[in-house]
């Protein structure tokens, strides 16, 4: 009698233990929508950089969005921009949707400064790439050595023109911008050490291959000997050789580009005599830009990260010749 009372206990009582947790379980599935946390908000980025006018905007933008993709948990909001108008009204757009970050290249940078302290001032985290902000707006500055850039490029040209006993250089300048006046100021002062280089001629040809073109047609007119020109970028120098040969006059002088587009680092690596070096300045800063936006803001500690984050980053710049070009030499870049 007891061993069936407690068998028939044992029996309900389990039963009454399945009844229990199978109730359990369906109140818990039933609170499950409620009780479960919200979807973290995705962290919201803008992207803003110069339409690709010419090769190394190009790689510019081609290198931005790789970088973009390897964040698939970022909302990326990317934009292109033809001049500082359109830029200025991209960046007010981002801020209408909320961005947490703002990646930027300017197209300008007196026209950008002050869109770009309004968005700060909002709250945003800027990172500041390649043309810096006339005021300190950004929280991170990554940049190339602009002042190397145009130091070594212009030693290089002095030292050449010297051993070859020529003396008139022409100048062809890039867009108004921190870049090129950091260039073109270091360049300068490396010149003015050797006083038998007159300088002919200073122009401003906007990193633009057409301008390039137009430019020295000029300079090719107005000036009878040309030794060197100092052009500081790969698609104003293209255009001046294109110009230079027109003329018939590519035995008469040679040209020092900068940046390493494949096409020119090529005629340097085959000891082309109007390209006789050049100088590196990535396109591919932009990407580390992204990365360094994404690693502060991702997992909401910016303050604890920018603690030791630095707040200017400079990369430098590699002078390159015929005898180390093919180091250089990407066939299948975009630049």
């Amino acid at each position: 009698m007891f061993h069936r009372m407690t068998v028939a206990a044992l029996i309900a009582s389990v039963a009454l233990t399945g009844l229990f947790t199978a109730s359990t379980a369906l109140a818990r599935a039933g609170e499950a929508p409620t009780a479960a946390q919200p979807d973290k908000k995705k962290i919201r980025i803008g992207v803003t950089v110069p339409a690709a006018d010419h090769g190394w905007t190009a790689g510019v933008g081609w290198w931005a969005k790789r970088a973009m993709k390897l964040y698939p948990d970022i909302d990326w909001i990317y934009s292109t921009a033809p001049g500082p108008e359109k830029q200025i009204a991209d960046i007010e757009d981002m801020l209408t949707k909320g961005i947490d970050g703002l990646v930027i290249l300017c197209t300008e940078s007196a026209p950008l400064t002050p869109i770009a302290k309004k968005v700060h001032e909002k709250g945003v985290f800027i990172v500041n790439v390649d043309r810096g902000f006339l005021e300190p707006v950004a929280d991170i500055f990554l940049e190339g050595d602009n002042k190397a850039f145009g130091r070594k490029s212009a030693q290089f040209v002095a030292e050449r023109m010297k051993a070859e006993g020529k003396t008139n250089l022409v100048i062809l300048t890039g867009i108004p911008c921190t870049v090129d006046t950091d260039r073109v100021t270091a360049a300068k002062e490396v010149i003015a050490q050797y006083p038998e280089i007159k300088i002919l001629d200073t122009q401003p040809a906007f990193w633009n291959r057409e301008k390039g073109l137009q430019v020295m047609e000029n300079m090719l007119s107005k000036h009878r000997k040309i030794d060197a020109v100092w052009a500081q970028d790969d698609d104003i120098a293209l255009g001046a050789i294109q110009a230079i040969k027109e003329a018939g006059r590519e035995k008469q002088m040679w040209v020092f580009g900068g940046a390493g587009m494949k096409d020119v680092i090529k005629m340097v690596m085959d000891k082309d005599p109007m390209v006789p070096g050049n100088i590196t300045y990535p396109p591919s800063m932009i990407a580390a830009g992204i990365h360094q936006a994404v690693s502060v803001l991702r997992d909401g500690n910016r303050k604890a990260v920018m603690e030791f984050m630095p707040h200017h980053l400079m990369m430098d710049v590699e002078l390159i010749t015929p005898d180390n070009a093919k180091h250089f030499y990407f066939a299948d870049s975009v630049y």
